[in-house]
């Protein structure tokens, strides 16, 4: 692709006045409007910002590449601007972007978006283009140096094949002979990341570069938003001294069985080339065995990517399954509450959404387990953890009995047990007869996963929380009604704990037991009230610090405040398995005033649900929305105050 056809001199900016992150995009947005490359500014800017909800397009060394494809775009431009000071972009290394390129290509552009974004990542790699750049005073100059890159770049790429095919020829004929003189040691590498291919090919670049500083042979596999690229053959893969995976997704891995391989993210392919390289060809890498681990985070090729960035992979693999049973179901049971005020509870409308609603949650901690463990041990593990997760969410009746289930933090720690001990199996069955290796996934796996899962789940985790239910239970009881406010603040609180679990379902049972005897709503208030603040919270929370969420957290976080105005304290649990602390300290401590507001102002709700649906029913209901307000702000502020902007890695993922 011509990089020259795209950067258009009318649409530079060679001073731009901007001195935060928005106002730079509204004012090259503008520029785009005023020269006629689109003809919605609202509509561009919006899948703008959209795609910098996902990922900052601040990629580092000063460099910011904001980017959208839609229907606003008349033609495909790369927009050049440059700001004297610096500005605060949210760039991945931290650092002030200096030099901004934004990407427009219309919506049936045929990603020649991603095209331009590889073509000024190969090019952006090179410091003298960037340090001639910042220091360029017109558009002239910036497309001659673009000109002069490019037609440097074409040149070298021609000469570099050319090279590639007389080594590519002696290295079939040394390998014919059994030759070894005079050949340069020889690495393979794959680079990929999933959103944002800048990464991508700058990996690419600096990988390439650094191999020719240190006169070493390189081939390079992209594996981009546009599909892999430069694929290594079997030849290449066999040839090579050692292999580099600068990667953050899943990449092709049982084709480098028996090489020394190193992992690393697509950041350390960009700032650690050199490193790589050495480990590669002084062959300091593990050697990965396909057998028993052919994914990229293979525990023998994850060396130096760190436990918690595994563990989070993980916990976000089963989260984006259990998303849309959380949102799907969600909706269906709060339609299901608006109903059953109007049209009652024995309904067949009433009835039907609700059904199909908790039909839907049945799901949610089975597929949080299930995916879990999927991503720890790839697919053999998703039976054992479909299975560990469904005991986890229904009341045991195991060696302990329990009226609740073990909950999301039982389904948790499932996945992780199905995921582990699907690895530890194969790793233990990796010597059997190759006559038996079509059993293992078909019988072994399955049968020897699902016995020592379910065991470990009936005599251990299961019992643990019915005791732990049981607990709690008895310590409510204790208690009586005496002192209100400090129930009703201890019953909020529970609720929030574990959205589902041991004290979530004993503080409701509890505040249901005492309304069956009493006809005394006051603790349902309390428990209703607690129950609504976590997803109300996090809605909240996404809504107004929206850079520290993912654009899939803030379209679930805007789902929330439809659960959590119909009690449905699950639509927090996604949120809370992928950041227990901060989320679920949050909104324990708004849960726990919300309650006690109930007791302390006498809040009557007679209603074992339906969240502010009924409200009419509350003999305070000015006062019982004002509990849920209270609560919901305090816990939504804290939680945004508190949580910590996402990493740079975590970001690219």
């Amino acid at each position: 692709m011509d990089l020259k056809q795209l950067l258009l001199k009318d649409a530079m900016i060679m001073d731009l006045k901007a001195t935060t992150k928005e106002e730079a995009i509204e004012e090259m947005v503008d520029k785009y409007y005023q020269v006629g490359v689109i003809n919605d500014k609202d509509l561009y800017k919006s899948d703008i910002l959209k795609r910098e909800a996902q990922t900052s397009t601040g990629i580092g060394d000063g460099i910011a590449m904001p980017h959208a494809r839609d229907k606003a775009v008349q033609r495909a431009t790369v927009l050049f601007a440059k700001s004297a000071k610096g500005i605060n972009f949210d760039s991945l290394d931290g650092q002030p972007a200096f030099l901004f390129f934004m990407i427009a290509a219309p919506d049936g552009a045929d990603n020649l978006h991603l095209q331009a974004l590889a073509a000024l990542s190969s090019l952006l790699i090179n410091p003298d283009l960037v340090a001639n750049l910042k220091k360029a005073t017109t558009a002239d100059e910036v497309q001659k140096l673009f000109d002069d890159a490019m037609a440097a770049k074409e040149a070298k790429d021609k000469a570099d094949e050319e090279k590639q095919a007389a080594k590519d020829a002696a290295a079939k004929a040394a390998e014919a002979s059994g030759s070894t003189e005079d050949q340069k040691p020889y690495v393979v590498a794959v680079t990929a990341c999933p959103t944002g291919i800048a990464h991508t090919y700058m990996a690419e670049a600096a990988l390439k570069e650094q191999a020719e500083k240190m006169g070493i042979d390189i081939k390079v596999e992209t594996n981009g938003s546009e599909g892999v690229k430069h694929k290594l053959t079997a030849a290449e893969i066999r040839r090579a001294t050692g292999v580099i995976i600068a990667a953050d997704k899943k990449v092709d891995m049982p084709r480098f069985d028996g090489k020394h391989l190193v992992n690393r993210p697509v950041s350390d392919g960009i700032n650690k080339a050199e490193e790589l390289i050495n480990l590669a060809t002084e062959q300091k890498a593990p050697i990965f065995h396909a057998e028993g681990g052919a994914a990229a985070n293979d525990e023998e090729s994850t060396e130096s990517k760190s436990l918690w960035s595994k563990i989070y992979a993980d916990l976000m693999n089963g989260i984006s399954n259990m998303l849309p049973f959380v949102v799907g179901g969600g909706i269906l049971m709060a339609i299901s509450f608006l109903l059953e005020s109007s049209v009652g509870a024995h309904s067949q409308w009433f009835l039907f959404f609700n059904n199909v609603g908790n039909y839907a949650f049945s799901f949610l901690i089975p597929v949080l387990a299930a995916y879990i463990a999927v991503s720890i041990g790839d697919r053999p593990a998703l039976l054992p953890g479909f299975v560990g997760g469904y005991m986890a969410s229904q009341a045991t009746a195991s060696v302990v009995s329990s009226k609740s289930p073990a909950g999301f933090i039982g389904g948790l720690l499932a996945g992780f047990i199905a995921g582990w001990t699907v690895v530890y199996l194969k790793k233990a069955l990796k010597n059997l007869p190759k006559s038996l290796d079509g059993l293992k996934p078909i019988l072994l796996y399955p049968v020897l996963s699902l016995l020592i899962v379910g065991a470990l789940m009936y005599f251990a985790i299961d019992p643990v929380f019915a005791v732990v239910n049981h607990a709690i239970t008895a310590f409510l009881e204790s208690m009586g009604t005496g002192n209100a406010v400090i129930l009703g603040t201890l019953l909020g609180g529970m609720m929030a704990v574990d959205m589902g679990g041991p004290f979530n379902k004993a503080a409701y049972t509890f505040a249901i037991g005492t309304f069956t005897a009493t006809q005394n709503g006051a603790l349902m208030a309390a428990v209703m009230v607690g129950g609504m603040i976590p997803p109300l919270a996090i809605a909240i929370a996404t809504t107004f610090w929206k850079n520290k969420f993912t654009e899939q957290e803030r379209q679930a976080g805007l789902s929330n405040y439809v659960l959590g105005i119909s009690f449905i304290t699950e639509g927090a649990i996604p949120f809370a398995a992928g950041d227990p602390l901060h989320v679920i300290v949050s909104s324990v401590i708004g849960a726990a005033i919300g309650g006690g507001l109930t007791q302390l102002w006498g809040v009557n709700v007679p209603a074992p649900h339906g969240g502010i649906f009924v409200t009419p029913l509350a003999n305070k209901p000015l006062m019982y929305l004002l509990a849920v307000i209270i609560g919901s702000v305090i816990s939504g502020v804290i939680y945004g105050l508190w949580k910590p902007a996402k990493k740079a890695e975590e970001v690219e993922k």
